[in-house]
């Protein structure tokens, strides 16, 4: 830049000092001096005002430049974290859709033999998940009318497994119902209960499924009967994909956890920003 102030410096000198003195010399040319001597008593204050204020407009033109690609940067970088997400969260989806489809084609392979209406039944429900799950948003988020629906017919399909040894329950207010949450999350914690919890009972149990809101958070609680073995079913799939999902979404500000209650419950719990 240094060289450039310089010669844009001169630039300017000789511009402005043929400027003025071409003025000078037609308002008043009996004031005005020969050229040679308004240049010498002038030169100075104006090569330094012209460098001055060259320094400043290229300064500015750099400064312009240099945010112009700093926003650039900024945006690329963006756009690739953006794809590795969505590259992360197609893959986790990938993973999760299997899992559920291979599990309940296992139950429905139960119910051939024993109870073929039922086992149409359950073929029926198992197909308006696949077709949630198939339609689900871009996005990666369902209403949560959507993932209520999704989860009852999960728990409608396990119970033509389980018959009276499963019981549930759904406490939402109707209010929440366009509120957007993570697909299949509640899903997750229903068959993470019916797995570990109802499977390992003799008598079965009840899952309890509630859901609130308060100060901006919508809470997700599953309680099921049974007993919470942290290095066991902490390798499970459905958990770690739901948790990593969760990270992705909400960049840390969401809560997952799973505790063994006082009275021989598991309460999985998840605290997402209301959106």
């Amino acid at each position: 830049m240094v060289p450039a102030v310089i010669v844009m410096g001169c630039a300017y000198l000789l511009a402005t000092m043929v400027k003025v003195y071409l003025s000078r010399l037609w308002f008043a040319p009996e004031t005005c001096p020969p050229f040679f001597v308004f240049f010498k008593l002038n030169w100075l204050a104006m090569l330094m005002a012209g460098m001055r204020l060259m320094s400043i407009w290229l300064l500015a033109y750099h400064l312009y430049h240099y945010a112009q690609r700093e926003i650039n940067t900024v945006k690329e970088n963006l756009l690739l974290s953006v794809m590795a997400k969505d590259a992360q969260l197609d893959n986790l989806s990938a993973q999760l859709n299997p899992h559920f489809l291979f599990n309940s084609l296992n139950n429905i392979k139960a119910l051939v033999i024993e109870n073929p209406k039922s086992a149409r039944r359950a073929i029926d429900l198992l197909s308006d998940l696949l077709r949630t799950a198939l339609y689900s948003t871009e996005s990666g988020l369902n209403p949560l009318k959507v993932e209520f629906s999704l989860v009852r017919d999960y728990l409608e399909l396990e119970k033509l497994r389980l018959e009276e040894r499963l019981r549930f329950r759904i406490d939402a207010d109707d209010t929440l119902n366009d509120i957007l949450i993570p697909c299949f999350c509640i899903q997750t914690l229903a068959e993470n209960a019916i797995k570990h919890g109802i499977d390992q009972q003799k008598n079965g149990g009840l899952i309890h499924i509630k859901i609130i809101q308060a100060d901006r958070l919508i809470k997700i609680s599953v309680q099921n009967p049974g007993k919470f073995d942290a290095q066991k079913e902490s390798k499970g799939l459905g958990i770690k994909n739901l948790i990593e999902r969760l990270q992705l979404y909400y960049k840390g500000n969401a809560k997952f956890n799973i505790i063994n209650t006082d009275n021989g419950f598991v309460l999985s719990t998840i605290i997402i920003p209301c959106e």
